[in-house]
């Protein structure tokens, strides 16, 4: 049986933290994970701040355990939840529970800044 490192502590710069375009994410839709798997080694909470370039999107898809919550910071773009198009703008937020198909597209001419807090931090862990 592997076992997993436990979780460490986490006191970081953000500047200091690399962009990445995960998969599934297109045209300048970039994220940082500030606390996660690769910087603390947690499995309970992927917290990431992103920033989508105009026209950038993540392509629709379903999580089967994780639950999400996004806050856009500044920018605007439409989020669709099934299939009910959302413009999001600054301040506002949103649950997003397992099962919810969701994608994210920045509609504006500005950068579309917003965090998101995902839990767990795989989809591939068992409901509970």
């Amino acid at each position: 049986m592997t076992r997993k490192p436990a979780p460490r502590l986490l006191l970081e710069k953000m500047a200091n933290m690399p962009w990445k375009e995960y998969p599934g994410h297109f045209g300048g839709a970039l994220s940082k994970e500030l606390a996660g798997p690769e910087t603390t080694g947690s499995a309970r909470v992927d917290f990431r701040i992103s920033r989508y370039a105009p026209a950038a999107y993540v392509q629709e898809h379903v999580h089967q355990v994780q639950e999400q919550v996004y806050y856009v910071l500044e920018g605007e773009g439409v989020l669709t939840l099934d299939d009910t198009k959302n413009l999001m703008r600054a301040h506002d937020y949103v649950y997003v529970p397992p099962g919810v198909r969701h994608s994210f597209t920045n509609t504006g001419t500005q950068g579309l800044v917003f965090l998101v807090i995902t839990t767990p931090a795989s989809d591939d862990e068992e409901a509970r």
